[in-house]
């Protein structure tokens, strides 16, 4: 889930080689949740059902999930569908249209650890815009997670998402951005999809963090819905968001929130038959 940018002067919490490793269930647990989320993703299926199964899901492993009551939020998943950039709210009378693309983010409490990540779907067949849109923005989360090796900056990640995305003509938010993530979602320090080489704290093993470029097609400027969550785009562009939680070691960035598939999932939403998630 996405942090609201701030300025704070807690500390980084850097984590020992053994909590890092005690992080990767709950990772592995989140990316079990996004996938089975992505399998629902197909036009008429309502977003409140998939974060019904989402939950189910996440506490039948015996987690639970990280979002659900968090500063008052109603859901176990965040559902941002087109122009709705984060923090979108399930609902009964959410309907997934042909065409769609969707963000859907999953967190879940294992252990006492975080995990946290999210994916943009195509419900359907998006148009050839939004899908260039997803696919560089997808490009940019992995040449953030590329930059987060000791010894680099937070400007280096984000100097590396923000000039793909610009480069390719789209807008980045500024107002929200990536987080530490350990036994709580939101820790120090926050990450930015925007920023200079080697400028910013810099990147210490140990370090865990959500990087999670959120990329708009056209303006960057945002507003906040009346459910006080959900940011859209003030133009009604389409937007896209990908997330993993990385953890910074010696031999480069590792990936928490990868299970036994990998830390990726399909770009296009509905049911994959080699998927082995059981039923519930």
């Amino acid at each position: 889930m996405t942090s609201l940018l701030k300025s704070k002067a807690n500390m980084i919490k850097i984590k020992t080689l053994a909590e890092i490793e005690a992080m990767k269930p709950a990772g592995a647990l989140s990316k079990l949740a996004l996938r089975k989320a992505g399998t629902m993703v197909v036009p008429g299926t309502r977003t409140i059902d998939i974060d019904r199964v989402v939950e189910s899901l996440i506490r039948i492993h015996g987690a639970t999930p990280a979002f659900k009551g968090y500063l008052g939020f109603p859901a176990s998943i965040c559902c941002s569908i087109n122009n709705e950039i984060v923090h979108g709210i399930p609902g009964e009378g959410v309907v997934l249209q042909e065409g769609d693309i969707v963000s859907i983010d999953t967190g879940a409490v294992l252990n006492g650890w975080v995990g946290d990540n999210a994916w943009t779907f195509y419900c359907g067949t998006p148009s050839a815009e939004d899908r260039a849109l997803c696919e560089v923005t997808r490009d940019c989360l992995y040449l953030g997670i590329q930059e987060a090796v000791v010894g680099n900056h937070l400007g280096d990640i984000g100097f590396a998402i923000a000039e793909h995305a610009e480069k390719h003509g789209y807008g980045v938010v500024r107002e929200y951005v990536g987080h530490g993530v350990g036994h709580d979602m939101h820790e120090e320090p926050n990450v930015p999809n925007y920023g200079k080489r080697g400028r910013g704290v810099r990147l210490q093993e140990g370090m865990v963090l959500a990087i999670e470029p959120m990329i708009v097609l056209n303006s960057p400027k945002n507003e906040t819905q009346t459910n006080r969550w959900t940011v859209v785009t003030a133009d009604k562009g389409t937007a896209a968001h990908y997330e993993n939680t990385i953890a910074i070691t010696k031999d480069g960035p590792v990936i928490l929130t990868a299970d036994e598939k990998g830390a990726t999932c399909p770009m296009e939403g509905g049911p994959d038959r080699s998927d082995s998630i059981p039923e519930i």
